[in-house]
């Protein structure tokens, strides 16, 4: 900030700042109270008939609408139902094409007059697609025109001059929200479907199942438990980084044991170098923590924070083990086969968030 713009502020214009934005805030707020106690039974309707169509949802809308609109339809998607958004200017230049009889059109409009969008109504109708309208004017063109209609109700904008899209955006916003939801929830649409469409991103990674991120058996070490240490430790090449654990079986292939490069270390330290010729059996531990495939990869997380540990076997239903998560892997480090977050990122999967000082 040039300096001259500095010496200018003052707290008494900080404050005023702090106070205005509050009152946006609050208006806003104020306006999703209210919009919360106007819904009817049309929205209802507007659930049901979006459950019951067999094409997409095409959202439309002009201006910031337009811009809400689109992400209204982000949303839809990714909870489940295949949406577009259509930019009323072009749908009337050729886009029109894009739509059938068994889509439905959810078409946003504060007003209900905007140019483009009364235009866009007759070949909506022409097509059969069903009209879902939004809007503060419930006796606009778009709303006489809709097969339902949702009523925002009349709002006065946050903005300090009235004319900036401010709280009927934030109407909108969330009545989308309200829909795509709602329809999500009654389809059933479960985290592992989220999942499905969110493979990237820290988003991802909190819906990954540990089958995404742990070592294959064929990169394991897995010894029986009539083995001795010794050849399990010499016999046990791998290729890649090694691990730092070796899973024990039984003669049925059951988990029901690990030993660690930390237990070879103890077992040194302690001067019982004898038991190196001796069964891993016994000096494994037995019953070790593990997770069962398909645990999602936060879970996992969880566990090796708390349990103190940097290996955790993942098993199939009859407790055979079917790879290793190494908490090497999920870090990351040089040299690694670097598949996982990174460690920030991990760190905040297994740290609790914590707790914001009372005002």
């Amino acid at each position: 900030m040039p300096a001259t713009a500095a010496s200018n502020s003052s707290p008494r214009l900080v404050h005023d700042a702090l106070l205005l934005a509050r009152q946006i805030i609050e208006a806003e707020a104020s306006t999703l109270r209210t919009l919360a106690e106007l819904l009817s039974e049309d929205f209802s309707q507007a659930v049901k008939l979006l459950l019951r169509a067999k094409g997409a949802v095409v959202v439309s809308g002009m201006g910031k609408a337009g811009h809400v609109g689109q992400k209204i339809a982000a949303t839809l998607c990714s909870t489940g139902t295949r949406s577009y958004f259509l930019h009323p200017a072009e749908a009337i230049h050729g886009d029109l094409g894009r739509i059938h009889p068994e889509d439905i059109a959810l078409v946003l409009s504060a007003s209900g007059e905007t140019e483009e969008i009364v235009r866009l109504i007759p070949s909506l109708q022409k097509l059969g697609a069903a009209l879902i309208a939004v809007t503060c004017k419930p006796e606009s063109t778009l709303a006489r025109g809709a097969t339902i209609t949702l009523d925002l109700g009349p709002i006065q904008e946050a903005c300090p001059l009235g004319l900036a899209p401010s709280a009927t955006t934030a109407a909108m916003m969330a009545l989308g929200d309200a829909l795509a939801l709602v329809v999500s929830q009654a389809r059933g649409f479960s985290a592992e479907d989220f999942a499905r469409f969110h493979p990237g991103g820290s988003l991802g990674r909190r819906l990954a199942k540990v089958e995404e991120f742990m070592r294959p058996l064929t990169e394991c070490r897995v010894a029986r438990e009539n083995q001795t240490l010794r050849s399990a430790l010499v016999n046990q090449s791998r290729p890649g980084r090694r691990t730092g654990a070796i899973m024990v079986v039984n003669e049925a292939g059951k988990l029901t044991g690990i030993f660690t490069d930390s237990d070879l270390a103890r077992l040194l330290e302690s001067r019982r170098e004898a038991f190196i010729d001796q069964p891993i059996s016994q000096v494994m531990t037995g019953s070790p923590q593990s997770v069962l495939s398909g645990t999602l990869l936060p879970a996992a997380c969880e566990i090796l924070a708390a349990k103190k540990i940097s290996e955790l076997p993942v098993v199939d239903s009859a407790g055979q083990p079917l790879g290793l998560v190494d908490i090497t892997d999920i870090v990351g480090t040089s040299g690694s086969r670097m598949t996982g977050p990174s460690s920030p990122q991990v760190l905040k999967l297994v740290t609790p968030p914590k707790k914001r000082p009372k005002r």
